[in-house]
């Protein structure tokens, strides 16, 4: 098959590159050139802008698009319209974060989702999940049951440009005692990269349309399964300080940008989506051991290895300093580290 991928060199579109190739297809990537444009050099690439820069596509046909990167309807509707007589199908690689009420769990594909109060914004930031809903809506309209939408939740693994989920991989990395929020049963969901862009072209092959939640382990996995699962996946010994929750607050700890995967409790049903059709679909998924131990690889390699987010190293000890001064405020005990 011919493929085109709108992106390809950052993250997730690395892995469909991978994918696609050892799958025997004929990728082509259309991008700016500007993120590691020697990513893939014996692969074909046309350098150009999906706002309003799209003729170095030409006429040409392929047989499925892959949109790795959409924000903004308005600027999704023209690589839609410009590819939809000559492609297929066309996948679109959405978020979960399109759901109108995420303090729900179990939200399934036929869950409502979030619309624009502004059709016109374009402040992504702002409008994150309500945006990708419009895109995916746009895609629909183009090319109807030739589009297959893929909502994944948090996708993560080697070459994740954020701190989301590496960032607990490194401090686990680290050893000795982290702080964690006092949510020890808090849901962790997420998808390696790898296994989303493997799903993907497997379902590109077999000519699959329709929506997806994209989501795993398929089983529940907490907070504190994780960081041991981290650990002991690391051959560490990394144990957790469980902090209340309302002390981080007080201190200025914001969850999921200082603490990521913890969304606190507006946002719980962000790791408590329905993947079950997903699932049903085909989508396999690597062991949480595995993907540990390929992104510490990985963050090894990596030519800036500095802390992209998360609490820093002082941050965090001044915390925890702060908080074995005051058990009493807490019921007088202090939760020290268990074994």
């Amino acid at each position: 098959m011919r493929i085109l991928i709108i992106g390809g060199t950052r993250f997730l579109g690395r892995h469909l590159v991978d994918a696609a190739r050892a799958g025997g297809h004929d990728v082509t990537l259309f991008n700016r050139g500007r993120t590691a444009p020697d990513a893939f050099r014996d692969v074909e690439q046309l350098h150009g802008d999906r706002d309003g820069g799209l003729d170095p596509l030409g006429d040409r046909n392929w047989d499925a698009v892959i949109d790795t990167c959409g924000y903004v309807p308005r600027i999704v509707r023209q690589s839609v319209e410009r590819l939809s007589s000559g492609s297929r199908r066309y996948v679109f690689v959405s978020s979960v974060s399109v759901y109108s009420d995420l303090s729900r769990a179990g939200l399934t594909e036929d869950a409502q989702v979030s619309v624009l109060d502004d059709p016109a914004t374009e402040d992504v930031l702002a409008n994150y999940g309500a945006l990708k809903a419009a895109c995916e809506s746009v895609v629909q309209d183009v090319f109807g049951p030739r589009a297959l939408l893929i909502r994944p939740g948090l996708i993560v693994g080697p070459h994740d440009p954020t701190e989301r989920f590496s960032y607990w991989v490194r401090r686990c990395a680290q050893g000795g005692t982290l702080l964690a929020p006092d949510v020890p049963q808090y849901p962790i969901q997420f998808i390696d990269a790898r296994d989303l862009a493997c799903w993907i072209v497997d379902l590109v092959q077999r000519e699959v349309g329709g929506l997806f939640n994209a989501v795993g382990p398929r089983r529940s996995l907490t907070l504190a399964e994780f960081l041991s699962s981290c650990a002991r996946s690391l051959g560490v010994d990394a144990v957790p300080v469980w902090v209340a929750t309302d002390f981080l607050a007080r201190h200025g700890v914001r969850p999921w940008t200082d603490l990521p995967l913890w969304a606190g409790d507006d946002d719980l049903g962000i790791a408590q989506i329905d993947g079950a059709r997903a699932w049903s679909a085909g989508l396999s998924l690597r062991s949480l051991e595995e993907t540990v131990r390929d992104t510490w690889r990985w963050i090894g390699q990596r030519a800036d290895n500095g802390l992209l987010g998360g609490l820093s190293r002082e941050r965090e000890a001044s915390l925890l300093a702060a908080w074995a001064l005051q058990p009493r405020e807490y019921g007088g005990v202090f939760r020290r580290p268990t074994g």
